[in-house]
């Protein structure tokens, strides 16, 4: 088999990310110590990416801040997929009135203007939900949160998607054989047909992860995503937003980070997709 150069590199730098983030609290420095004495420094031995304006070292905030956008962009991902395949399994199943109504509501959904929605939900005060302020203020629950907010409105796409593929595989003969047996319609959906929509599915979660990263960060540029002190590539960039001029390469890292990871998410997305889909090479 022919290899896949783009997939191959896009594996490697995500592999890279991974480990270095997954690292980074036994191998960087605290994120959140400052010294005002230090402010705006260049690269050194000590502070290989300079420090911020806080005097904050800000390749220790780079790899902290990856962890968190990680996190959310691969939970997230994760829960949107599940969601989106039960709904479409039900859908594509089912059809009749059951079909009409799960697809106007994900109509519904896909109608409403993106950002918008999502700085409406991220503005919501947890503490009217019962939520206690200093638990607000862990790294679960902030990772929590953005992942239920953002994947209340990205499941949509993975809802389409296993609906049209439920659809086909279920006028396939194993399929009416196994109704014709008696099989429970539980036992078709998750034996016969989810198996077979899978591998479109984990493509599209997979390429679904670079768009998530850009919302995440979206959001906390905007001061409705990942609070400070906790570091993010998206607070990062609004941190630099002040000092763009005088100190550009506090955004030029974090940037560089968000960019490099989205593109590696598509390159390895897209060598999935053509190897499960070879019509697809």
């Amino acid at each position: 088999m022919k290899r896949d150069l783009p997939a191959l590199i896009g594996t490697i730098v995500l592999a890279l990310l991974l480990a270095a983030t997954v690292a980074a609290p036994f191998v960087a420095a605290d994120p959140e110590a400052m010294n005002l004495a230090t402010i705006h420094a260049p690269p050194s031995l000590f502070h290989p990416l300079g420090t911020d304006e806080l005097g904050r070292d800000v390749a220790s905030r780079l790899l902290h801040g990856g962890r968190v956008s990680l996190a959310v962009a691969l939970a997230t991902a994760v829960l949107a997929a599940f969601l989106g395949t039960a709904i479409g399994l039900l859908a594509g199943y089912h059809g009749g009135r059951l079909d009409a109504l799960l697809m106007r509501l994900t109509d519904g959904v896909m109608a409403l203007p993106l950002l918008p929605l999502l700085i409406v939900l991220a503005a919501l005060d947890p503490t009217k939900l019962g939520i206690a302020p200093e638990a607000q203020s862990t790294e679960a629950f902030t990772i929590g949160r953005m992942v239920v907010i953002i994947a209340l409105v990205g499941w949509t796409g993975a809802a389409r998607l296993v609906r049209a593929q439920t659809m086909t595989v279920k006028a396939r003969d194993y399929v009416r054989a196994a109704t014709a047996l008696g099989a429970t319609p539980t036992r078709i959906m998750l034996r016969h047909i989810l198996p077979n929509v899978a591998s479109p599915m984990v493509v599209a979660a997979t390429l679904s992860v670079g768009n998530i990263i850009l919302v995440e960060s979206a959001l906390s540029f905007l001061g409705l995503g990942v609070q400070p002190p906790m570091a993010s590539w998206g607070n990062m960039l609004t941190g630099a937003m002040n000092v763009i001029w005088s100190a550009p390469l506090q955004a030029l890292w974090p940037g560089l980070a968000i960019f490099v990871t989205v593109l590696a998410f598509n390159l390895a997305g897209d060598g999935l997709q053509r190897r499960l889909d070879p019509r697809k090479a």
